[in-house]
Formats: C-alpha cells, sequence, structure tokens
C-alpha cells in the first residue's frame, strides 16, 4: 500500500493553484501536524500497522513546516505504519523554504526522493504565476538537495503560462535538462475555476492552442533526446527512476490519503478526507476518523477506471493483464470503444497491449470518454 500525506500550507497560493492550500500562522501549522500524526496512527490501530512500500508527502508546501512540524509529521508516520517494505520516499519541497538543516532531517528519517517545484527558468514567468522564487533561488535550492546526497530527484516545469514563448519554454527546458535529475514532471497550465488566473485568462487562454501544442511537442523531443523515457503522459523519467508512488494511482495500486482532503483507494473503495480544516482537526481529536465521503466502485467502475488510468501510461493496457483482474475478456468489455479509437488512429494494439498512439496522447482525454 501507497501512503500519500498531505501538508496543505504555503508560504502564499499561486495564482493558477487550485490545490487544497493556503498559508497559516506557525501556531495553526503545529496543531494541524498533531491532528495529522493523530490520524496516521488511528489508521495504524485500524489496518495493524500496515506495511507501506511507497510515502509521498505533497502539498501543498511541506518543506514551509518547521523542523519541529515535520517531526511530529515523521514519527506518525512510523507510529503508524511499518516501513520494512519501503521502497520510495518522496517529499515535495519549493525554492525559498528549503533548508540544509531540513534536508538532513529528511535524510535521516528514510526520504529517498525529493521533488521540487521550478516551473520556469524566467523570473518575468514565475512572478506572473506568483511563484515565491527567482530561478537563481531553485538553483540554489538544487544545489543544496544534491549537497545533501540526495540521489533521485523530481523537477516540475510548466509550459502555458503567461508570457512565455516559444523560446523560453525551450530555455527552460535546456536549463532543467543541464542539471540532470532523475526524473522531470512537464505540466501544461490549465486554467482551474476559481483561481485568479481565472478572472484574467477563463474566456482567452495566456498561450494559444497551437503554441501549446508546438511547446508540448518540444517536451517530448527534448527529453527523450536527452535519455529520459516518457512512462506517463506527463512524466519522463530514467531508466528505473519512475515515480513509484504515482505509478499506484494510474495502475489502480491501493493507497492511504491523511491529511486535509487526502484521497484513498482501499479495498474497491475510494473515499476522500473532510476539506474544512477546523472539521478536520476536530474530528480527529475527539478519536474519529476524518472521512467524508464514500465511494464503493461497481465492477462496471473498476473495468472503466482500469482503461482510462491505465492509458495514462505509455506502455499502455495490458489484455492479458485485464482478463486475469476482472475474469473476462478486454474485447467482451470494450471491443466496439476500441475498434472505434483504433480507426480514428487514437489506439494502437501490438504484443498484447492497447496503448494512445501519438495522436491518442494529444487528445487523451477524448479516448479516456470512451471507457467512461
Amino acid at each position: 500500500m501507497g501512503l500519500y500525506v498531505h501538508i496543505p500550507f504555503c508560504v502564499r497560493k499561486c495564482s493558477y493553484c487550485d490545490f487544497l492550500s493556503f498559508p497559516c500562522s506557525a501556531e495553526g501549522q503545529k496543531r494541524y501536524v498533531q491532528a495529522l500524526a493523530g490520524e496516521m496512527r488511528y489508521w495504524g490501530e485500524r489496518i495493524q500497522r500496515h506495511n507501506v512500500d511507497t510515502v509521498f508527502i505533497g502539498g501543498g508546501t511541506p518543506s514551509a513546516l518547521s523542523v519541529r512540524d515535520m517531526d511530529v509529521v515523521l514519527e506518525g508516520i512510523a507510529d503508524g505504519f511499518s516501513g520494512s517494505a519501503l521502497s520510495e520516499f518522496t517529499v515535495e519541497c519549493n525554492p525559498g523554504t528549503v533548508t540544509a538543516e531540513k534536508l538532513d532531517e529528511y535524510r535521516r528519517a528514510g526520504v529517498s526522493r525529493i521533488s521540487i517545484g521550478m516551473q520556469s527558468a524566467s523570473d518575468t514567468e514565475l512572478k506572473k504565476l506568483g511563484r515565491i522564487h527567482t530561478f537563481h533561488e531553485f538553483m540554489e535550492c538544487y544545489k543544496m538537495v544534491r549537497d545533501a546526497g540526495f540521489d533521485n530527484v523530481n523537477v516540475d516545469v510548466m509550459s502555458a503560462v503567461p508570457g512565455q514563448t516559444m523560446q523560453s519554454y525551450q530555455d527552460t527546458l535546456s536549463r532543467v535538462v543541464e542539471l540532470e535529475p532523475e526524473h522531470i514532471s512537464s505540466y501544461s497550465l490549465i486554467i482551474e475555476e476559481g483561481t485568479p488566473f481565472y478572472e484574467q485568462y477563463a474566456s482567452q487562454p495566456p498561450v494559444d492552442e497551437e503554441t501549446d501544442r508546438r511547446m508540448y511537442e518540444l517536451t517530448g523531443g527534448m527529453l527523450e533526446a536527452a535519455g529520459y523515457k516518457r512512462y506517463e503522459i506527463s512524466n519522463y523519467a530514467r531508466p528505473g527512476k519512475e515515480c513509484r508512488h504515482n505509478l499506484k494511482y494510474w495502475q489502480r495500486g491501493e493507497y492511504l490519503g491523511t491529511g486535509l482532503g487526502a484521497a484513498s483507494f482501499m479495498n474497491h473503495h475510494r473515499f476522500r478526507n473532510e476539506e474544512d480544516l477546523t472539521e478536520y482537526q476536530g474530528r480527529i481529536f475527539s478519536g474519529e476518523d476524518a472521512v467524508c465521503e464514500v465511494e464503493y466502485l461497481s465492477a462496471d467502475d473498476e473495468r472503466a477506471e482500469y482503461m482510462y488510468l491505465g492509458l495514462r501510461c505509455m506502455e499502455g493496457i495490458s489484455v492479458t493483464g485485464f482478463q486475469l483482474c476482472f475474469g473476462e475478456k478486454l474485447e467482451d468489455c470494450f471491443g466496439q470503444e476500441i475498434a472505434f479509437a483504433v480507426e480514428q488512429g487514437l489506439l494502437e494494439y501490438e504484443n498484447n497491449h492497447i496503448y494512445l498512439t501519438k495522436r491518442g496522447i494529444d487528445v487523451s482525454n477524448r479516448v479516456f470518454q470512451l471507457f467512461i
């Protein structure tokens, strides 16, 4: 089972972000991590210190926590779960919040992978995104991470952001490639409702569709030429450095989400935690769980998920794997949908696998909708 731990705090919320995150006082952060550790101990008792093979502390900005507050979180993980099978332990960090002391603490606790939010190598673009750091500060953070001994590092970059050109995006990719991180996540900006960017760009995105598509193609070309293998629509890695925790989401492995608003998938159920901070803390401090929404997945739901999540990965869907999982032939369940997508040049069938074509990747959401 994978374990996700949500830290919802940021120094300042970025203009594009619709994640469950917000600034918070030091006292508020202290109270939250106490509740979070309590939730992990609650689950530890309920599922008998279940073994976890991946841990991902995400946010928000986990590195915004003080050393003392992060200690509380790490102790909660150790108290609630067994790590004897742990193969990957990730912490998300943002430049401007990282110190050598914090990184040393992560290393001592067994963290093996650091994910750094860079987004752009242009200070002008970073400012428009609402980031709290400059590119120089990102470089200082990256060096600090390497100096601390981490040999598995992800860097996030973003395309189609306000003011970005093909040349500035190419420069961002070039600078990242020069650093030789083990993993690169490249996301195209999505204008989400409820964000400051929605007010500015809902009717007119900052980058036109054709330029966005060209940036997308540039990403694949440059990263693959530099030795990164694309293993998921937005993720590239050196061989063996794929994010094992995130693969659980796409391959429908079980995971428990802890913290404010965190989502879980266990025993054919999807469930989600309370998103109101006061309510979340009150329930945990009262000895209850924080789950506010539970969905039992029918066989049809699970088959559909198997398809539209699995097709996000470049290796695609195993025909044999589908039959082993559901006891039914893939063509009996989705024969018409697959035939249509193959005819349209969106899917390809080879070596007992079905996967997205290059054209299918470009319109992947359209393909996924066929199976819902």
